[in-house]
């Protein structure tokens, strides 16, 4: 065993003499949480410690400080060599799943369309690689079910991202990452591109800034939305609140000229929602509403509703966006929006319906009772609220 170095680590580490103390309570009888209360440290890291770092000493598992610090100082060292780099039989696990070649029912290889890395993200609207494609962490779940005795046989989803995309960590060729299904040349971290501003959402805007009264549905007045298209770039909005799941269609009439006079740039959108047409549609159909049950709207990106500013300013509502690519944190109109596909089915044209038409479907929504309601309708429990809130205010005056 190479010399031990017994100089003192930084606080998020344990120390020599820690450890001593760890090795002796632990001969004592002591638990793991009475340890950790002795030592001061979190319970989680006294388990892992003694998991980790014990000594096999006549096949019993026995904890020594000094085997305890040679191990750790072991696993501290930098740089490390990669996993797939040193374990030949992995290696080849892994770049066959991510990689290995398709083959027909006879056995035969499937090649697929020839193609050509170039170092690119996955090109736009041509072909791709043809491969068995499992996903880093497919592999590395399977590997479980595969070898369940084997410990050798395994690692992190997040070590196959790095062999493939951080050079130095060795084992997997660069150009594999075609095989990923989103074929990025480079990593795209998701929280580094969540609640940020760009374009007309602001900082202000973002889904963070949301009050948290909105999150529980406990207050009444807050609001999802965003548009169902159709056929020829038709579309309805539509608006849901959160509590009591009533909806709100928005009518969209396409505007004069248009089909007749070509499109101008940086013109007026008179497909029917561009951000004026909207804002104004939005305006007119939420103000109907009374005011104690408009506190918040939350939208998706979509840049119908980039002149919310104005918006906020003529109904005083304030205006949230959702994250990009989350239909979860709008969860509620994604439902009621498929409940509208009934009268509004995917490829029809929905500049044909007037705001009679919408009006008659919206009262046929908001009647039909919901198990999420306990079996009422949105329409009953839109009205419980609004009485509420009256007899709140009657009670405050009062």
């Amino acid at each position: 065993m190479p010399p031990l170095s017994l100089a003192e680590p930084t606080g998020r580490y344990l120390s020599f003499h820690e450890r001593e103390n760890l090795a002796l309570l632990k001969a004592k009888g002591l638990g793991v949480r009475a340890i950790a209360r002795e030592l001061k440290r979190d319970p989680g890291t006294m388990s892992r410690e003694l998991r980790r770092n014990a000594a096999t000493r006549s096949g019993r598992i026995e904890y020594r400080a000094t085997v305890a610090q040679w191990k750790a100082q072991t696993a501290a060292r930098r740089p490390k060599t990669a996993k797939l780099a040193s374990d030949p039989r992995l290696q080849e696990y892994v770049q066959t799943r991510l990689s290995g070649q398709l083959q027909r029912p006879d056995g035969t290889v499937a090649a697929g369309p020839p193609t050509t890395w170039k170092g690119l993200n996955k090109p736009h609207r041509a072909d791709r690689r043809w491969a068995m494609a499992w996903s880093p962490e497919q592999i590395s779940r399977r590997l479980v079910v595969d070898f369940p005795d084997d410990a050798d046989m395994r690692i992190s989803h997040e070590a196959i991202y790095q062999a493939l995309y951080i050079e130095g960590r060795g084992a997997l060729k660069r150009e594999l990452v075609a095989c990923l299904r989103t074929g990025r040349a480079l990593r795209k971290p998701r929280e580094r591109l969540r609640n940020r501003p760009q374009g007309h959402v602001t900082a202000e805007v973002v889904l963070s800034e949301r009050p948290a009264e909105a999150e529980d549905r406990a207050v009444p007045g807050h609001w999802e939305g965003d548009l169902i298209i159709g056929l020829n770039r038709s579309a309805i909005g539509t608006v849901v609140e959160r509590t009591s799941r009533y909806t709100l269609l928005v009518h969209l009439p396409r505007l004069e000229g248009y089909g007749t006079v070509p499109p101008v740039k940086n013109g007026p959108a008179l497909g029917g929602y561009g951000a004026v047409a909207m804002k104004d549609a939005l305006t007119t159909t939420m103000t109907t509403m009374p005011a104690e049950l408009l506190r918040s709207l939350t939208w998706d990106r979509g840049k119908e509703l980039s002149a919310h500013a104005q918006f906020k300013v003529d109904t005083g509502i304030a205006v949230y966006f959702a994250d990009p690519h989350s239909p979860w944190q709008r969860g509620t109109n994604e439902n009621t929006n498929g409940l509208l596909r009934q009268y509004f089915p995917k490829g029809t044209d929905l500049s044909r319906w007037t705001l009679e038409d919408l009006l008659a479907v919206q009262a046929a929504v908001n009647s039909r009772p919901r198990k999420v309601l306990d079996w009422k309708t949105p329409a009953e429990v839109l009205d419980e609220q609004l009485r509420s809130l009256h007899q709140a205010g009657v009670a405050t005056t009062g």
